[in-house]
């Protein structure tokens, strides 16, 4: 189904809050409470101080450019708030538990041990560890199923990419599903990783690729060819190569669309002219996400509501597209047909 069909337009924001909801691309780092920030900073007497402050340089607000840089920036900021082991636990705590309020079923979780350490300089390996166990007790707790998926960076080394794959397939047996290529892919070349990413699959990983965010649409050809992707985070501009479109259409391929992330980073003009509906249209399988919630001022409620209210797509094409997402999810066979029958019995179409 598409736009249009048997829609009912005007339905208020807590009915979307009220939809059960799969998130497949979420990073940790962009998902961090600003209150929290302000007592941290507060806390560790950080330079930063202050709640309208902090949040300048945190979010995207009214009156800044839509554009990749002023987006990134805002994460060269975040990296200074990873002061201690308990801090680090408390915001994967506090990420998942908002997943959960707002009714996410299943999230995967991307975090980026590079970033986490930064601050004070940890072992690669603790913030694995600090991560992983804090996200295994606030699931538990908030009674939502979470998986994990490792970051690495174009503009980083492949040594500390290999170094972080390695630990990564280590503690597949403790949340970790999956690998992911991330950063700024107008300017870094995802082929020097491919080494790495191969061997992390037949490890036993699943990988996923960011592309065709801010780079050309051939991205998404080179990471379904040559980095064995099987989920594109983000890929929007794979409209503007009919051969990517129709090898991604071929197999399948999920892409893991952020409809306000890809407005507030320039990718697309504004809201109206996002290429979702195209996407759509060409037949590609496309998942609603949001990115980086904090740094978006979003939650996925917001962009269900998005989809439906400002977009003009009905309520059987999300739960279409949750269902998408399902299918597409980082799970064993059996976990991920539990998922999807709970999905069905709670989705009220």
């Amino acid at each position: 189904m598409t736009a249009h069909d048997t829609l009912t337009p005007g339905r208020p924001k807590e009915f979307y809050q009220s939809l059960p909801k799969v998130e497949l691309h979420r990073h940790l780092e962009g998902s961090l409470r600003l209150e929290t920030m302000v007592e941290v900073a507060r806390q560790q007497g950080m330079r930063i101080q202050g709640t309208s402050q902090i949040r300048s340089l945190v979010q995207v607000n009214d009156g800044e450019p839509y554009n990749f840089r002023n987006f990134l920036s805002k994460f060269d900021t975040l990296r200074t708030f990873h002061q201690s082991p308990e801090i680090i636990g408390r915001f994967a705590r506090e990420v998942v538990a908002d997943a959960a309020a707002d009714n996410v079923r299943y999230l995967e979780l991307r975090f980026t041990p590079v970033a986490l350490s930064a601050a004070q300089g940890f072992p690669l390996a603790d913030v694995f560890d600090w991560v992983i166990e804090n996200v295994e007790t606030a699931s538990q707790k908030n009674g939502i199923w979470t998986s994990l998926i490792v970051s690495l960076n174009r503009h980083e080394s492949v040594k500390i990419a290999e170094q972080i794959a390695g630990l990564a397939v280590d503690r597949m047996g403790r949340g970790v599903a999956g690998l992911d290529l991330a950063g700024n892919e107008s300017q870094f070349s995802a082929l020097p990783f491919a080494g790495v990413i191969r061997e992390a699959k037949q490890a036993g990983l699943h990988i996923t690729i960011h592309a065709g965010e801010w780079g050309v649409a051939q991205n998404v050809s080179e990471a379904i060819l040559h980095l064995s992707a099987e989920r594109i985070g983000h890929g929007v501009r794979v409209m503007e190569d009919p051969a990517a479109v129709e090898l991604s259409r071929v197999q399948g391929i999920p892409f893991c669309v952020c409809v306000t992330s890809n407005v507030q980073s320039g990718v697309a003009a504004s809201l109206e002219d996002h290429p979702i509906r195209a996407m759509l249209e060409a037949g590609l399988n496309v998942t609603l996400n949001t990115d980086d919630p904090s740094i978006c001022q979003i939650c996925l409620s917001d962009e269900y509501r998005k989809f439906c209210e400002d977009l003009g797509f009905s309520l059987e094409t999300l739960r279409e597209r949750l269902l998408s997402a399902a299918r597409a999810a980082f799970l064993p066979e059996p976990e991920r047909q539990v998922l999807i029958k709970r999905l069905l019995e709670e989705f009220p179409v």
